[in-house]
C-alpha cells in the first residue's frame, strides 16, 4: 500500500478504547441502575418506610450543612488568628488579599448554585 498499515491503526485504535473496560463499565451502570429500581420499588410498596428514608435524609442534610456553617467558623477563626500573627505593617495588606480571595471563592460557590 502507500505505507499506511490499515490493520496496526485499527488495533491501536481498539487497544486505545480498552474495550473491557467499557463493558465492565457498562455493566456497574446496569447493576446499579437495577439497583436503584428495586430499591425504589420497595419503597413505593411500604409508604411508612419511605417517609422514614425521607426524614432520615432530611436530618442528614440538615447536619452536613450545620457541620459545614461550623467549619467556616473554624476557618474564620483560623484566619483571624494568622492575620493577628502577621507584623503590623503587612496586617492591612494581607486583610485585602484575603478578603479579595473569599470574595472570589464565595462568587465561585454561588455560581454553581
Amino acid at each position: 500500500m502507500n505505507g499506511i498499515d490499515l490493520e496496526q491503526l485499527l488495533k491501536s485504535a481498539f487497544s486505545a478504547i480498552k474495550i473491557e473496560d467499557l463493558v465492565v463499565e457498562a455493566m456497574r451502570e446496569t447493576f446499579k441502575d437495577e439497583i436503584k429500581r428495586h430499591i425504589q420499588q420497595k419503597l413505593e410498596e411500604n409508604p411508612e418506610l419511605k417517609a422514614e428514608a425521607k426524614a432520615a435524609l432530611n436530618e442528614l442534610i440538615q447536619a452536613k450543612i450545620k457541620e459545614t456553617y461550623a467549619i467556616i467558623k473554624l476557618g474564620k477563626v483560623a484566619t483571624a488568628l494568622g492575620v493577628t500573627m502577621v507584623p503590623g505593617e503587612l496586617r492591612e495588606q494581607v486583610g485585602r488579599e484575603l478578603v479579595s480571595l473569599v470574595e472570589r471563592e464565595v462568587s465561585q460557590v454561588m455560581d454553581k448554585l
